[in-house]
């Protein structure tokens, strides 16, 4: 896979100078980039490590002067962050997964395999799925009863597919995300201790010790268009309703999504974000690392939680939170000045104590 300076160029509708005919082969970083390959140079703090390489060509900061750099050709974009998409689609090698079915894949003479579809070794296609054309489904997949996967979908390896699940177009799961689990839903048959304390919001009440019974997931899980899901992801089968991700959505390694949850359109949930059953979050919503969502709330559009954040509580549309309990940023951060305040606080409080103590004593 080899482009030219001028193709890369034109491809991110960016401008290029110098010898644009020059053949590139990978991306690197400015200090290990060789002669073929496109030195990552996108700021002058990374420019400064071009002379500790051999590249002939980079991606610069529009306005850069490349000669000076040493340079035989350069790209200049404007919003770098665009550019990287743009240049990793295209030096994108895969993971060499052939095309065609490998013999050892096992699939059930009902299911319904689109064009060139790609399905390697010892994955498992079960009754009545339907598998859209150009997908890839990697070594060891499992595909269950009566899913359907949209076209030009990627499994990478051991990723498995519950049943009844309804995936749409481009889909992207990486290695071990798991769709379609059973829900983590239990109750006993007499009012818990958990119940109490839930209500009371700390007394369990005089609830006698009892074993869990298990309720059933009937529902499964729908994603929308253009969404993918990190390694060791896990999305849950609704209990009654089925689980949603919608368009556009992109799940981080490590992250859960219980049942009955609705996450709306172009939504972000960065890695080991948690969040519990029957949660409605809405469009654009980013949750940073670690978020935590406690189960039967709403999220509103456009809301942001920054990492490690716990979010106890409905939140309305548009607004930035962090902490535990989740709050206002603006809030949280004076909070947390605050605290950092307190020991210098309490001494002041000890110097008080005993300056009236002896003005007492004085008297």
């Amino acid at each position: 896979m080899q482009f030219t300076i001028q193709q890369i160029a034109e491809a991110l509708g960016a401008e290029a100078e110098g010898q644009t005919s020059l053949t590139i082969l990978r991306a690197a970083e400015p200090v290990d980039a060789g002669p073929t390959d496109l030195a990552m140079a996108m700021s002058p703090k990374y420019a400064e490590a071009l002379e500790s390489g051999s590249a002939r060509a980079a991606v610069l900061w529009d306005g850069a002067d490349w000669r000076a750099l040493g340079l035989e050709a350069a790209i200049f974009v404007q919003r770098p962050r665009m550019a990287m998409a743009g240049i990793t689609s295209m030096l994108d090698r895969g993971q060499g997964i052939a095309p065609g079915i490998h013999p050892s894949a096992v699939i059930d003479p009902t299911a319904e395999i689109g064009a060139d579809v790609s399905i390697g070794p010892l994955s498992v296609i079960g009754a009545r799925v339907h598998i859209g054309a150009g997908s890839v489904i990697g070594a060891h997949c499992v595909v269950g009863m009566d899913a359907t996967i949209g076209k030009d979908a990627l499994l990478r390896e051991m990723v498995s597919i519950g049943a009844r699940a309804r995936i749409g177009d481009r889909f992207i799961a990486q290695p071990g995300a798991r769709i379609g689990g059973d829900g983590f839903s239990y109750v006993t048959p007499e009012v818990s201790g958990a119940e109490n304390a839930r209500k009371s919001l700390g007394d369990q009440g005089d609830a006698k010790a009892q074993s869990w019974l298990r309720i059933h997931s009937l529902g499964a899980v729908e994603i929308g268009d253009d969404v993918e899901v990190g390694s060791n992801c896990t999305v849950d089968n609704g209990t009654i309703r089925n689980t949603v991700i919608g368009d556009g959505s992109k799940l981080d390694n490590l992250v859960h999504v219980g049942h009955n949850t609705r996450v709306g359109r172009d939504c972000l949930l960065c890695g080991q974000t948690g969040v519990s059953g029957s949660v409605e979050i809405g469009n654009n919503v980013v949750l940073g690392g670690q978020t935590g969502v406690v189960d039967n709330i709403f999220i509103g559009d456009g809301v942001i939680s920054g990492g490690g954040t716990k979010i106890l509580s409905n939140v309305p549309a548009g607004r930035v939170i962090m902490g535990y309990p989740g709050i206002k940023m603006e809030s949280h951060t004076e909070i947390y000045k605050a605290q950092r305040r307190l020991p210098r606080l309490a001494r002041d409080v000890e110097a008080l104590k005993k300056a009236v103590s002896k003005q007492s004593t004085s008297d």
